[in-house]
């Protein structure tokens, strides 16, 4: 069996270590193995090498959910690839085959997307991990079931009637979240953080400062969406912060809140502010393509059109030649200082 390099986490709580003598997987049924071209780090990859977050029953493991690559070899029953196209996709949730810090990779049809012309594997390579992760927050039954854009025909749903909140517009799941919305046709897009004008660009109706303190940011929502708010998508605050979408949801009526499972946990309902008399649903989302394949395949089947028409928008990114071992344990350190990372991308080959 042929051999490759690939950076490996071989104990919970240890370093990312380099090994030449990796082997190379081979595709199975409707799957595809790529020459990794971009591997990109995303803040749970921290907690897998820190405290085995779902990898600690399958060490040694890679880390890198989102990935692009060069097709080098197809395997029985793909239909949509063929050797040499680019294409970029999200890797499953366990397992090592199809994780991104390798020089060769299989990854799954249903899931992938080709790259289209004009977008570099970096631009592609912002969208696994952090769009699906809005994608499900926003459509899958699991968040908060708002009609994906291709069922609009199949659906009698009130798009421009509907109001969606969005807290941590200045994340990167919250800037998709609002193109997702914005895709959707949603009338209101209240969005709490984030630059104005970008998000305004991508389809915000209203972009309201985060700071202050909790009663005025809980106000001046209420005073965009009065008592009618529904739907909102925290797209950042730990459970120690997640009362502000609670109290912005209307008292009469029930609504949803869509939160990231890395942030699940107890809410302080004591700083809820105003009674919910209708109550309310907290959603625990895990953005991952393969627990989701209902809402996830029709998205990866439709990525290179949204690309393409700039329905979707590849985010901010920096580049880090190759499978740099203390680079990839630098970046991970800072998601675990709580210092900020922009997107790391490491570059793979060309």
């Amino acid at each position: 069996m042929l051999n490759q390099t690939a950076l490996i986490v071989s104990e919970v709580g240890g370093r990312v270590k380099s090994t030449s003598d990796w082997p190379i997987p081979r595709p199975g049924h409707k799957q595809v193995q790529i020459r990794v071209t971009v591997a990109g780090l995303n803040p749970h990859d921290q907690k897998a090498r820190d405290i085995g977050l779902f990898i600690k029953d399958s060490l040694p493991a890679i880390l890198g959910h989102d990935i692009t690559g060069v097709v080098a070899d197809v395997g029985p029953g793909v239909t949509k690839f063929k050797t040499g196209d680019k294409i970029v996709s999200q890797s499953q949730l366990v397992g090592h085959h199809q994780k991104a810090l390798q020089q060769y990779a299989i990854v799954d049809e249903d899931f992938s997307s080709k790259i289209p012309k004009g977008f570099n594997d970096h631009d592609a390579a912002t969208l696994p991990t952090n769009a699906v992760a809005a994608l499900i927050s926003l459509f899958d039954p699991s968040g908060l079931d708002i009609p994906a854009p291709w069922r609009k025909t199949d659906v009698s749903f009130d798009y421009s009637g509907a109001t969606l909140l969005i807290l941590g517009g200045g994340s990167n799941c919250g800037r998709f979240g609002v193109q997702f919305a914005q895709m959707a046709g949603i009338g209101k897009i209240v969005v709490v953080g984030g630059s104005e004008e970008e998000l305004k660009r991508w389809g915000a109706t209203h972009v309201l400062d985060r700071h202050g303190g909790d009663e005025a940011v809980i106000k001046r929502v209420r005073d965009v969406v009065g008592d009618d708010l529904v739907y909102a998508f925290d797209a950042i605050n730990p459970p120690d912060g997640q009362h502000l979408a609670i109290s912005a949801l209307s008292s009469s009526k029930t609504g949803k809140v869509a939160r990231l499972r890395f942030s699940s946990g107890a809410i302080d309902e004591s700083k809820i502010v105003g009674e919910k008399k209708a109550g309310y649903e907290m959603r625990n989302v895990l953005g991952l393509s393969h627990m989701k394949p209902n809402t996830a395949k029709p998205f990866w089947d439709r990525v290179e059109e949204y690309l393409r028409n700039e329905s979707l928008v590849p985010l901010k990114y920096e580049v880090v030649d190759g499978l740099n071992v203390e680079k990839v344990n630098g970046v991970l350190d800072r998601y675990r200082d709580g210092k900020k990372v922009t997107q790391t991308h490491f570059k793979v080959s060309e």
